[in-house]
């Protein structure tokens, strides 16, 4: 690093959304800002399911969604309950109300969409460093006063970790412990190049348009589940699963994934298409709980990912809005100064972020009902098949129907009796 390098007043460790969105902010505030990247590109190592809600991106600064290069915006919430060769698909057509003639939520490829955000940053000021490993924090009388990158010192008034899912930055910071493997999943996504007209013709939407797929039942048995985003080229197909849970079960998510692309409700949806694309990435499965309780220590600040921002609500999954809405809250609560924590408690609560992360605590709970992947799927659609099969003999009641079904698959009604309490606790 250069010697003018040296000194400035915020270093970013980690260029995902919530880094440059902090960055961004700290610019436009007139601070000195270097945005620290492992990768040899911004945007080449971020991996997410791919759907941005815009009223975060609105939050980083009005009028930003207009200039993004996003890929559609979702008119169409989709949701499948499957088993090993059924489906059954839950679909709302039509956009949420849009704010300010705005999309509510867009669906983006990461690599395209965090290299533009970078380069507004940059633009706005933001000296962008990639390619650069951060190795440790420099730490004087208790104080973070800069990082230690290539055996290279570069200060800082404030450093701030948004290095991602298991921050070693805010762990060095003793903010937060080892990540449990019960807190996390793994998921892995193909990005499947298709024809535009054909992405509209089999998603049912127009041109610009795309739609929003969450299935449930298609991660044989292990707790976890699917996501299928359409782009405006290409759909992006993945699996999200508990390591601990597809160890045990002697599969793997690689082979999950190809056996979801050959399952009757998927394969026509990205017949002909070509895989240009394959990662992989942890991702926060523990919600509120999984925040620390302090997020700063004296020159030091956690955002993002980093700092367990990310909602897993089963019908949608948040983690890039909080992303940024955080890293903006970050920005805020160092350009006040005085007491760091204090001041990022308070951009947080005028944010929202908090409360609507507590709101959503329970649902923890919720997905942590191991029959909602083992066996439910296959009893609704047990139940479901049933109401349309017509034959010679009089049809039996629903609750017959229902009550067969529970005895085929093995669940006393004591056991759903108690999963529902257990869901209505949690919602």
């Amino acid at each position: 690093m250069s010697e003018d390098m040296e000194a400035v007043d915020v270093i970013v460790v980690g260029a995902g959304l919530a880094g440059i969105a902090c960055a961004y902010r700290l610019a436009l505030a007139g601070r000195s800002v270097v945005l620290v990247e492992r990768g040899s590109t911004v945007g080449s190592k971020n991996v997410s399911g791919g759907r941005l809600y815009t009223y975060a991106l609105e939050a980083v600064e009005p009028g930003l969604t207009r200039a993004a290069p996003f890929e559609r915006a979702v008119v169409r919430e989709q949701i499948v309950m499957m088993d090993d060769d059924r489906s059954m698909t839950v679909s709302l057509a039509g956009p949420p109300a849009p704010a300010e003639d705005l999309p509510a939520s867009v669906t983006v490829l990461r690599s395209r969409f965090d290299a533009w955000f970078a380069d507004r940053a940059e633009a706005a000021g933001v000296m962008v460093a990639t390619g650069i490993r951060v190795d440790s924090l420099v730490i004087e009388d208790g104080r973070v006063v800069g990082i230690m990158a290539g055996g290279e010192e570069m200060r800082a008034g404030v450093v701030v970790a948004a290095d991602g899912v298991n921050s070693f930055l805010a762990r060095e910071a003793g903010l937060v412990g080892e990540l449990s493997s019960h807190a996390v999943g793994v998921g892995i996504k193909e990005v499947i190049a298709l024809d535009p007209a054909t992405i509209e013709d089999r998603f049912g939407v127009g041109p610009g348009e795309g739609a929003a797929t969450l299935m449930l039942g298609c991660t044989a048995g292990v707790h976890g589940g699917a996501f299928l985003y359409t782009n405006a080229g290409s759909v992006s197909l993945g699996i999200v699963a508990s390591p601990d849970q597809v160890t045990a079960s002697g599969t793997t998510t690689h082979g999950m994934l190809q056996a979801l692309k050959a399952h009757p409700a998927v394969r026509p949806l990205i017949a002909g298409g070509t895989t240009i694309e394959y990662s992989a990435h942890l991702v926060r499965e523990d919600g509120w709980r999984g925040v620390p309780k302090r997020l700063t220590r004296e020159g030091f600040l956690v955002t993002g990912e980093a700092a367990g921002f990310v909602l897993n609500l089963g019908y949608t999954v948040r983690g890039m809005d909080l992303a940024l809405v955080s890293g903006v809250a970050a920005a805020e609560a160092i350009v006040a100064g005085g007491d760091l924590e204090a001041a990022y408690q308070a951009a947080l609560d005028r944010s929202g972020l908090p409360e609507t992360m507590r709101a959503a605590d329970g649902y923890a709970d919720l997905m942590g009902i191991e029959r909602l992947y083992r066996t439910y799927p296959g009893l609704v659609l047990d139940v479901a098949q049933s109401l349309f099969i017509v034959d010679a003999h009089p049809p039996r009641r629903l609750r017959t129907q229902v009550r067969a079904a529970m005895r085929a698959h093995h669940v006393p009604l004591r056991a759903v009796v108690r999963d529902g309490l257990v869901a209505v606790r949690s919602i």
